[in-house]
Order: structure tokens, then sequence, then C-alpha cells
């Protein structure tokens, strides 16, 4: 001890470049002190997999994924809980701490090592997490973001975060794209868990990265490109096979689904009314069911499906109500009734892969495109296409797949245009909320507040999703208006950013349903 004390005190007066060595004492020459990429890779898809998750059990009450079945719930009035128990804040915090810095490390090993395509996959999660975030929390700390030795940090525009998702995924491309170095696929599959080391799977990802950002600026005419949106769709993922899925063990809670009933955080939530009326064909004026309908809800005992309306839960759900067989099961569904696999049932399994982005979604922002364009015969094949590739998933995740008659019988029924010419905005998105129920919580709140017909835009627009309702009982302080972004991380922002907080409207108790960048400037 003495003699560390007297090297520190030699030190105070000796150039430091004379004890570097001296106190470095804590480096060990055999075993390497800082990780490898592929060391690092797998926590980063726990991270977004935890974000998506967690914070999708909330989104999912904002866009009538779900609700709960006792109703009165907050969320599901469009409002919000600012504590520091945190809710609807994993994606801020995944962002920058979880993802975070660690990102920067991937990206500094493979390019000290000449593995361009760690370099490359690095640069694409980042462009997803920017993307990921600034969508549910408009203005993001961008330029300061990941500094040292900084405290407090200044907001940046959402149009600047979705500038630097651009650029990270052009980036991102090219480092993907090189073949010099020492990157392989063998190499990149040590830590690769969604695409086992195959680069062009991590470009066509990356593409659709892209053509999600464009299209998100539908309603700003000036910008939005439906030409560029189709090229980058149609150099994405080409089959259910390039889907981003996040794999679960499913042996345990440590690396079970966080949807599945082995970790148990969607036990008092229940299938919506709306997205049941989707599949029962109410919505459509159809009589006879979508086929994805048994495969993705669960039915009441009774043989009735059943979903709760926003703010009300269940009613068969009630301590007066004896009739069990009414009520309406979970979404992983009951043992019995349900025949659950792995535990569960759909994407409720403790097995069942997260999807992040799939071939479904992409044909569906192709379709959106195409048909702002003015191209109704790409985008109705389009269209038909993105029911297929979901239908196909279903089929992957079911116990029973979806037959050839199945789907021929539902193609010709009215929940599907007939035509190019009879195809509308409105059968395009009411498929990709079907496509993206249960997983693609983010993209779906965006669609509902980007798109709309009515002429003063609001947003979860009832002549595009038909049969959408927002609750009769909103938020005391939205004064009368829907969610619009999530208040970013109390821990952090309010904590100890709290006048940058303040300076982009965090003081505001409505400051939840101000419209984002993108919707501007059309929404004032």
């Amino acid at each position: 001890m003495k003699k560390i004390l007297l090297g520190i005190l030699m030190c105070v007066v000796l150039p430091l470049s004379s004890c570097d060595k001296y106190l470095d004492i804590n480096k060990d020459p055999v075993n390497p002190q800082i990780a490898q990429s592929y060391v690092i890779l797998p926590s980063m898809y726990a991270n977004m997999a935890r974000a998506v998750q967690w914070d999708g059990r909330y989104i999912g009450q904002y866009i009538q994924n779900w609700g709960t079945n006792t109703g009165g719930n907050v969320w599901e009035a469009h409002g919000y809980q600012f504590t520091a128990l945190d809710p609807f804040s994993e994606h801020f915090r995944a962002h920058y701490f979880g993802i975070g810095r660690n990102i920067d490390l991937i990206i500094a090993d493979g390019e000290q090592t000449g593995q361009y395509n760690y370099v490359g996959v690095a640069k694409a999660i980042r462009a997803w997490s920017w993307q990921a975030s600034t969508d549910l929390y408009g203005p993001m700390i961008l330029k300061q973001a990941f500094k040292e030795n900084q405290f407090v940090f200044d907001y940046d525009s959402q149009e600047e975060v979705y500038a630097e998702v651009l650029k990270l995924s052009n980036e991102a491309i090219e480092a993907l794209q090189r073949t010099d170095g020492t990157g392989t696929p063998a190499k990149l599959a040590l830590g690769d868990l969604v695409y086992k080391g195959d680069s062009q799977k991590w470009i066509k990802f990356t593409y659709g990265l892209m053509a999600r950002n464009l299209n998100h600026l539908s309603r700003k005419p000036d910008r939005y490109q439906p030409d560029l949106i189709i090229e980058y769709c149609d150099k994405s993922l080409a089959s259910n096979a390039d889907n981003f899925n996040i794999p679960f063990n499913g042996s345990n809670t440590l690396d079970a689904n966080f949807y599945g009933p082995l970790r148990n955080n969607l036990t008092n939530y229940r299938q919506s009314q709306f997205i049941l009326n989707l599949l029962n064909g109410a919505s459509f004026g159809d009589t006879i069911p979508d086929p994805r309908l048994r495969r993705m809800l669960t039915v009441s005992a009774d043989g009735n499906y059943r979903g709760v309306l926003p703010f009300r839960g269940d009613p068969n759900s009630t301590s007066t109500n004896t009739n069990t067989r009414t009520r309406i099961p979970n979404l992983f569904g009951d043992s019995v009734v349900n025949n659950p696999v792995n535990g569960g049932r759909f994407l409720f399994t403790d097995k069942a892969p997260l999807p992040i982005m799939t071939r479904a979604e992409i044909l569906f922002i192709k379709a959106e495109a195409a048909f702002r364009k003015g191209d109704q015969a790409v985008a109705y094949q389009a269209y038909k296409d993105g029911i297929t590739a979901h239908m196909d998933l279903v089929s992957s995740l079911s116990t029973t797949a979806i037959t050839a008659n199945e789907r021929n019988a539902y193609s010709a029924r009215p929940s599907v245009a007939q035509s190019a010419a009879t195809l509308t905005l409105s059968d395009i998105m009411m498929q990709k909320y079907i496509a993206l129920w249960g997983h693609g919580f983010g993209e779906t709140w965006t669609d509902m507040r980007r798109i709309g017909n009515n002429g003063i835009f609001t947003g979860y627009d009832p002549t595009i999703y038909k049969g959408f309702a927002l609750p009769t009982t909103l938020f005391t302080d939205n004064n009368g208006k829907p969610a619009y972004r999530v208040r970013p991380r109390y821990n952090s922002e309010f904590v100890w950013n709290q006048k940058a907080y303040y300076e982009v409207g965090g003081d505001k108790p409505y400051y939840h349903t101000i419209e984002p960048w993108f919707l501007e400037p059309l929404a004032q």
C-alpha cells in the first residue's frame, strides 16, 4: 500500500507520461480488458427486444392492439405516468444506456481489426435505435449524445435525427459491402444471433430502415419521395427468410420471450375489440372470419371471440360475473381452450421470436408509396403480396398452417380489395395494422398519427382505420387531444437534465399531445 501511495505522490510532480506504466495496475497482459465485438453484439439484440416489448405494452393501448381486463387504465385514456418508476421509457433507456456507447465499442473494434461487417451491423442497429426512439419521443439529444465528461445535454430536432438515420444507414451499407479487411461471415456469425453473419441480409434490413424513414414523411409533399421508397423496398427484405427476428431460448425467465407465460408480463392484457373486428370481418363488412383469427387471438371458454374496448376492460371478468366461460383469456391463452405451443400461442409463446422488421411490413410500405404515387397496379400487387407474406408468418408461428384453400377463399372476400381500381389507402393500412399487430407497435403508431383523410388533420382517422374510435374518456391533461408523443425518461431528463427538457416543452402537462415534426406543417 505504501508503494502505491508513493507512486501516486510521485506522479503529482513528475510528467504523467512517466507514470502511465506504473499506474496501469489493472491491466492483465494475459486476458484482454476490452470485449470484442462478437461478445457485445448479443446484448444489443436483448436491448432492442426489451425496448420494443416493454414499451409495446403501453403503445399497444394507445393504438388498441390490446387493453387491460380491469379498465380505467391511464394509457388507454392516452395519458401518461411520469414517475421515478419510468414506465414507457425503455426505448430512451436502451438507446442511450443499453445500446448507447456499446455501439462505439463495436465500431472501434471492427475498424481496428478490419472486421467492417461488424462496423456495418453496429451502425445499422444505431440507425434503427434513433428511428425507433425519435418516432416515440420527438426531439432527441443527438449532437451531444455519448459525449464523455458531460452532465447536461441539449435536445436536437426530430428533423436532424431523421437525417442522422439516413446518414448512418448509408454508412452501414457501405461498411457491409466492403470486401477488404479481415471480416468474414463466420466471424460475424459468432455474435450475430439474427442473420448468422449474412451481410446481405443486414443490407436488406438497412434499406428497410431507410424506406421506413422516408415513408414517414407522407405529410410533407416537398420531402416525400415515393420512387425512392419503392426502390428501397425492392432492395429490402425479399422473403420471410430475411425477416429480422430476435430469438428466445424460452428455457427460463432469463432467456424467455418477454411476452410469454414464463415472464408473465401480459397477464392482465386482453386483445382489443378493434383487432377482433379486423379479423372477424366486421370492419370490412365481411361475415366470414380471416383464417388468421384463430391463430392470432384467444377464444373464450364458450367458443366465442371477444375483445376489450379502451378504458372499459372486460365486463365478464368482474367479481359479480361468475360465468368464467365468457371471460376473455389473456394473450397467451388458456392452457386447455387455446391449445398453446411452448407455453402460449402466436407471438406470445416462451420461444416465439420478436419480429423487428418483416417482409409484410416492407410490402405494405411499398403499397402505400405506390398508391400515393398513383401507380395502382404496383400498389395492388404489393398489397396482395403483403397479405400473403403475413399469412405465411402466422403459419410459421402456429400449430396449424394456413392452407392454400383458406388463403384463396379469404382473397375473394370483402375483407380484401378485389382490383387495383378499387384499392384504397384504408385497405392498405388496415392490412398493415393486422400484419404488425403484437410486435410493430411504433410503426403502427406512426401510421395512425400521420395518415388521415379528414379535412383538418387530427390523426387516428376512422375513415382510414374503419371501426377505430378513441376512448370517450381522455386523460385530464390532454385538453381533449389524443397522445402524439411520449415523455422521455424521468430518471435522467427530469432529475438530471430538467432545464434542457423544459426548453423543448417538457414542463407542459400536455407535452405528450404535441404533434411531432413528421406531421408538420400540416398539423398545427
